[in-house]
């Protein structure tokens, strides 16, 4: 047998929204809508950031990774959204699918990592805000975000190898509008006992991160605390709003998720398909409008381009 059987099935068929097929062509304007805002979103923070020089610090740098994450995420899942929704074209060949499914858990692990980093950069400026520029140096901040990289890519890597082992006799009917691990390993008709051990172990890894996210927020917590007076805890407090919006946003519905596609039995393939669609469409999207709006510096910054621009 060949180390890459994946001759039996030749298209992988995905979904749009059971039951919504005759309106998919309707469906896909607000679709491309949210992508559309979302990576004009993400660009906009991104430029912000690299032409303000008072900007140039840790934790505008690690919200420029987290909008090169979002716009991977956006970027990875748009080819096959608007196949099925403007084209109802739902065939995807198995190389691309694992392709796919390699770009979105990487970007994933991406965003849970850089998540997990900016908290501990909340921790340490509400922690040790005088020795916060002496910990989170330049090269500090090079160094986390090459290892954010690295962490990203090989947990992502293994992904599209352990598919591309399987054999695929007879079902290829996905359940989701993209290609995700959980989703086509279940469609294998050989062993797949190594694709779950591993999906669990990367599963465990982005609840650790989640973990992590949360001591950080307990230390802060029990640093505010400490602070006198009542107005400097809700100053402290204020400056992670963004964050805690970012962590939800992000960590509610792959939670859901996962959950669904390991203990749900009966689970409604409706709402599957429309909790997986706001975990790659929401992100994106809601991350710049939330930091836009709660941080003055990039708000001030945006607002002060646009009246600079509508004033010619």
């Amino acid at each position: 047998m060949s180390d890459f059987n994946t001759s039996e099935v030749k298209l992988f068929f995905l979904i749009g929204i059971p039951g919504l097929e005759h309106a998919h062509v309707c469906l896909s304007i607000p679709i491309c809508l949210m992508y559309l805002i979302a990576i004009l979103g993400n660009c906009t923070i991104l430029l912000v950031i690299k032409r303000e020089t008072s900007l140039h610090e840790p934790m505008y740098y690690f919200l420029a990774v987290l909008a090169i994450s979002d716009m991977g995420l956006s970027l990875s899942s748009l080819p096959t959204m608007l196949r099925i929704f403007l084209f109802n074209l739902p065939g995807i060949s198995p190389d691309a699918c694992f392709a796919q499914e390699f770009f979105i858990h990487s970007f994933t692990v991406m965003e849970s990592s850089l998540l997990l980093i900016m908290s501990f950069d909340h921790c340490i400026a509400i922690h040790n805000p005088l020795r916060y520029s002496t910990i989170l140096t330049t090269a500090r901040i090079s160094k986390l975000g090459l290892v954010l990289a690295v962490r990203s890519f090989l947990l992502g890597f293994p992904f599209p190898l352990t598919l591309k082992r399987l054999s695929y006799c007879y079902k290829n009917l996905l359940s989701h509008s993209y290609c995700l691990h959980q989703d086509v390993m279940k469609l294998a008709c050989s062993d797949n006992r190594v694709n779950v051990v591993y999906g669990f172990f990367v599963a465990l890894c982005t609840m650790l991160d989640l973990a992590c996210i949360a001591l950080s927020y307990l230390l802060i917590l029990k640093t505010v605390l400490s602070i006198a007076s009542l107005s400097e805890r809700l100053k402290a407090l204020n400056t992670c709003v963004s964050h805690i919006c970012a962590v939800l946003i992000f960590y509610v519905p792959i939670i859901t998720l996962a959950a669904m596609h390991r203990f749900a039995k009966h689970k409604s393939p409706l709402i599957v398909i429309l909790i997986a669609n706001i975990f790659l469409l929401v992100p994106p999207l809601m991350n710049p409008i939330v930091y836009c709006v709660k941080t003055r510096q990039i708000r001030e910054k945006i607002l002060g381009k646009l009246f600079s621009i509508c004033g010619r």
